[in-house]
C-alpha cells in the first residue's frame, strides 16, 4: 500500500520537532491523532520509523531512510503548489527565516516587512537563535549565516559585508579614564559573548582587540547592546547596530575595526521553487541596502 501525503507531512513534522506534541503544534494537530498516524505509517511500511524513548522520538534505520524520499515528495508538492498558482504575482504562503540574533533584531525586521507589504498573503517567520540552523531537518526555509558551510547539499550566497567597532556610551567614557590605545582596555569593564557559547569562530571579536577577561557576557547581541547603552562597560557592535542605541559612540576606529559577511544559505532542492527564489532576491536585495543605510548613518 501506498502511504498517503498527508501521512507522511505528519511523518516529516514528526522527524523535525522530534515529538508528538510538537509535530502536533507545528500541525495544529491533537498530538493523540498524530501517534495514530505515526502508527498508521508504520504498519503500511512494515517497520518502526522511530525510536520512542523519554527524551523523544529519533528516527530509525528505516525512518531514516524514508527521510529522504519524504523530503523529495514534499518539494514535489510544494513545486505543484507553485505551478498551480502561477509565478507572476505577490507572494502567499508561509517562509521562515533563520537568523543569528543581530540581524534579526535590527535588519530583518524592516526588510522582512517591506516584503510582507508588497506580498499581503505572505506569512513571515524569523527565528532568532544565537546557533547553527539545520535545514535538512526544516528548522527554517533559509538560513543568514555569519560564515559559509562548507557541508551538506545547500546553495550559499553571499549577501553583504558588514562592520563592527568598539563602542561605549558617553556616560561610560566621561566617567572612564582615557582610552588612547587597544592596551588601555585592560582597565575598563569588557562586554562581550559567553566565551563556550559562541557557534561560530567569526563572533569571537574580543579575541581579536587582546581582550582576555569579560566582565558582562552574554550569548545575545542585543543583550550586548543594552549594557553598552547603559554603561555597563565597551563592547564590539555592529555598525548597523548602533543608529538604535542612542548616547552609544565608536572608539579607537584608527586602530580596530571588523568585517564580516552574510551569507544566505538553502536546501540545494529549494532552487527549484520559484516562490522562496523570488523571496531570497527580494531579502538579498533589502538586507544589503539596510546595511549600507544603517552603517551610514552609525
Amino acid at each position: 500500500m501506498q502511504p498517503h501525503w498527508d501521512d507522511i507531512r505528519i511523518f516529516l513534522a514528526v522527524a523535525r520537532a522530534e515529538s508528538l506534541s510538537g509535530a502536533g503544534r507545528a500541525l495544529r494537530i491533537d498530538p493523540a491523532t498524530v501517534g495514530r498516524r505515526i502508527a498508521r505509517l508504520e504498519e503500511e511500511m512494515g517497520a518502526p520509523l522511530f525510536a520512542k524513548s523519554p527524551t523523544g522520538y529519533a528516527l530509525s534505520e528505516a525512518g531514516g531512510r524514508l527521510m529522504a524520499h519524504a523530503i523529495r515528495a514534499e518539494q514535489a508538492m510544494q513545486e505543484a503548489a507553485e505551478d498551480m498558482a502561477g509565478q507572476a504575482g505577490s507572494m502567499s504562503g508561509q517562509i521562515r527565516i533563520g537568523a543569528p540574533d543581530g540581524c534579526a533584531n535590527f535588519l530583518l525586521p524592516q526588510v522582512c516587512a517591506a516584503i510582507g507589504a508588497d506580498n499581503p498573503d505572505l506569512e513571515i517567520q524569523i527565528v532568532a537563535l544565537p546557533r547553527v540552523f539545520n535545514l535538512t531537518r526544516r528548522e527554517a526555509d533559509m538560513v543568514i549565516a555569519v560564515s559559509p558551510p562548507t557541508a551538506g547539499r545547500l546553495t550559499v550566497q553571499k549577501l553583504t559585508d558588514y562592520r563592527l567597532h568598539l563602542a561605549a556610551s558617553v556616560r561610560y567614557l566621561k566617567n572612564a579614564g582615557p582610552i588612547e590605545t587597544l592596551a588601555d582596555l585592560r582597565g575598563h569593564r569588557m562586554v562581550g559573548y559567553i566565551q563556550d557559547m559562541i557557534f561560530d569562530k567569526e563572533l569571537d571579536y574580543l579575541s581579536e582587540a587582546g581582550v582576555e577577561r569579560v566582565s558582562l557576557a552574554s550569548n545575545s547581541v542585543s543583550v550586548q547592546l543594552h549594557w553598552v547603552r547603559q554603561a555597563g562597560g565597551i563592547g564590539v557592535l555592529h555598525d548597523f547596530s548602533l543608529p538604535w542605541a542612542r548616547g552609544v559612540r565608536r572608539i579607537l576606529t584608527d586602530q580596530f575595526t571588523l568585517t564580516r559577511s552574510f551569507y544566505l544559505v538553502r536546501h540545494a532542492d529549494d532552487r527549484r521553487l520559484e516562490r522562496q527564489n523570488r523571496f531570497a532576491a527580494a531579502l538579498a536585495d533589502g538586507l544589503r541596502q539596510e546595511v549600507a543605510r544603517l552603517e551610514a548613518r552609525s
